[in-house]
């Protein structure tokens, strides 16, 4: 059997995500989808909307065989490790191809790409580092230094200005710098960019217009059409259980404690805290009565929204740089959930696999994996904030086999 990887969050399933799955079987051929998924904390450094279980089962519904998840030394890296972690383990399982997203929607500027950065690294740096003592944020110099190098040859290249681009770049670089087999594929992405709001003249919506949606109107009925049936019976069923979806909003009491708890030294330890900005965080955690407000205070051309929100959700799991540095590559394989058919496809490579799949988690002892359990248990603390149901935690929880609705 052939198998095809996606590199998710499905923060939630949508139909733009079924589109992703349809095409990408349909361009390599595959026989079996196989998912790495972030767990319960995301590449934006972001709790997830509801917990890995529910968007496990919205995935194996609509078309995905096998999850596995990425674990949290990655899910809530730089792109750069994010990519590396997921291609290792879309590679560790047997994948001949995998498909991404992209504004681009052709494979061939991504490899012109990578060689342009890779021919010209020196002169790339520098670049860099004159935008950067120009006073740009890092981000914009990257962007800046890229564009000017551009000008060296005259052929396709990948618009870095587009988030799903710049994803996919580092995809293309993992399989380069890991001498990887996997052939990448990508699909176009369609209708909607990645932060629009949701539009009624179409079907297809992006995860943050859809989580926007779903927190200002308090319910997922106005989402409707732009899901899979499957992603809307088990939002409302996290809905019932739970009386509301998870942000950061819904966690400020239990991080802005988590903040607020430490000396400014302390809070050094942890990953992305750096330059004095602990003294910004404890005296605006002090005084800031919502997340949005505290964010407001701290954010600046330094400290982008996304890189405070990463350092936010290391402080908050209590996951320091020496736990998230020790090692960077997965050394095991969680399985969450599967199909039959990726049950039968399992039967046929695991004993090729390189590296230990993992169904049950109480007999395993890894340094890597404690983590993923710390980060469920914090997760799991945070919800019960605002539900008295608790969510299934790891221990709980064997992978789950593909149903039916009913």
């Amino acid at each position: 059997m052939q198998a095809v990887g996606v590199v998710v969050e499905y923060n939630p399933f949508h139909n733009g995500h079924f589109y992703h799955i349809e095409q990408s079987k349909k361009s390599t051929g595959a026989d079996v989808v196989i998912a790495v998924m972030s767990g319960h904390f995301l590449q934006r450094g972001e709790p997830a909307l509801v917990d890995k279980w529910h968007r496990t089962k919205m995935a194996l519904q609509n078309g995905v065989d096998i999850v596995i998840e990425l674990p949290y030394i990655f899910s809530t890296a730089k792109a750069e490790l994010f990519a590396k972690g997921a291609i290792q383990l879309l590679s560790a399982m047997k994948c001949q191809s995998f498909a991404f997203g992209s504004e681009e929607g052709n494979i061939e500027p991504f490899h012109n790409t990578y060689t342009l950065l890779q021919d010209y690294r020196q002169e790339y740096n520098e670049l860099i580092k004159y935008f950067v003592s120009k006073g740009l944020s890092y981000p914009k110099s990257l962007y800046e230094a890229y564009e000017q190098l551009k000008q060296k040859q005259h052929r396709l290249y990948i618009d870095l200005s587009q988030p799903n681009n710049i994803l996919g770049y580092h995809y293309i670089e993992a399989v380069y710098n890991l001498k990887s087999t996997i052939k990448p594929v990508t699909i176009q992405r369609v209708k909607a960019g990645y932060h629009e709001s949701i539009n009624s003249n179409t079907n297809i919506a992006s995860a943050t217009g859809i989580r926007k949606e779903i927190f200002e109107k308090g319910s997922v009925q106005d989402i409707k059409n732009y899901v899979p049936q499957a992603t809307f019976v088990h939002l409302q069923d996290w809905l019932k259980q739970h009386n509301q979806f998870v942000q950061w909003e819904s966690f400020w009491p239990l991080l802005r404690f988590s903040i607020t708890r430490y000396l400014p030294s302390d809070l050094t330890q942890f990953a992305d805290v750096s330059e004095g900005i602990e003294f910004a965080l404890i005296k605006y955690a002090k005084i800031s009565d919502s997340f949005s407000e505290f964010m407001n205070h701290i954010k600046s051309k330094r400290y982008t929204w996304t890189r405070l929100q990463r350092m936010l959700t290391h402080i908050f799991t209590g996951i320091t740089k020496e736990q998230l540095h020790q090692i960077d590559s997965p050394t095991y394989i969680r399985l969450l959930g599967m199909s039959e058919k990726g049950q039968r496809y399992l039967g046929e490579i695991k004993k090729d696999l390189d590296l230990p799949l993992i169904s049950r988690v109480a007999s395993v002892k890894d340094e890597v994996l404690k983590i993923d359990l710390r980060a469920t248990e914090i997760y799991a603390q945070g919800v019960q904030l605002f539900s008295k149901k608790k969510i299934d935690e790891d221990f709980q929880t064997p992978p789950i086999r593909s149903i039916a609705l009913t």
